[in-house]
Order: structure tokens, then C-alpha cells, then sequence
């Protein structure tokens, strides 16, 4: 896969988790922590949706060329500590809906091909 396919994958499907967080925030919570959500928890997720869906128009490759090193940066520190955040809560605090160990293998995924894809950017250029 490309970079520029890999990103536009990437971010579509955070900006997909972006807009089912702004429409849908308690069976998003739900469904990764088996856990209602009420209050300042539904505004708290309306907000991360918000961010995930701008983190994914920003990460969007450009027309003409790979995705920006900025880019690929912004995404492996977000999918990073959104792995590290979900291993915690599943394992720490015993929060695990059906949805939570297969959010936290696909972070992990596109932690992994995000370096992969920064260290043959570094290569190549």
C-alpha cells in the first residue's frame, strides 16, 4: 500500500470513528468500554469526535503527492497514545467492551505501518 493510500485509509477510518463519536457518543463508548456515558461524558465525546474528524482532514494526502511528513507525525502520536490509553483501560481498569481489544490491535496496526511508512520516507528522500 502507498502512503498516500495508506493515510487516506487511515484517516477515513478515523473520521468515520470521528462522526459515529459526534452522532452516536453512548454506543461508541459502549461498544469499546462496556460503559454508559451521560453528562460532560457525551460532550467529552462529541469533542473527540470533533478532533478525530479534523485530525483526519488534516492528515489527508495531498492530490499530487505522498502524505506530508507532518502528516504521517500527527497520526503515529495520536495512534500511539490511543493505543497506549485503550491497553491501559482494558487491562488497568477493566473497561472492556466487545469493540475495545480490536480498536487496540488495529491502533497498534497503523502505529506499526505509520513508522514504516516515516522510516522509507527518510529513505527514499
Amino acid at each position: 500500500m502507498t502512503t498516500t493510500g495508506g493515510m487516506k485509509s487511515i484517516a477515513l477510518l478515523e473520521a468515520t470513528t470521528g462522526v459515529a463519536l459526534l452522532t452516536h457518543p453512548s454506543m461508541v463508548t459502549f461498544a469499546l468500554f462496556d460503559s454508559e456515558v451521560s453528562g460532560a461524558g457525551v460532550a467529552a465525546s462529541r469533542v473527540a469526535g470533533a478532533a478525530l474528524v479534523g485530525l483526519a482532514v488534516a492528515c489527508w494526502p495531498r492530490r499530487t503527492g505522498e502524505a506530508t511528513p507532518q502528516a504521517l507525525r500527527g497520526m503515529l502520536v495520536y495512534s500511539l497514545l490511543a493505543t497506549a490509553i485503550l491497553v491501559v483501560l482494558g487491562l488497568g481498569a477493566h473497561v472492556a467492551g466487545k469493540l475495545l481489544w480490536p480498536a487496540v490491535v488495529a491502533h497498534l496496526a497503523i502505529t506499526i505501518w505509520l513508522l514504516a511508512a516515516m522510516r522509507a520516507s527518510r529513505t527514499s528522500g
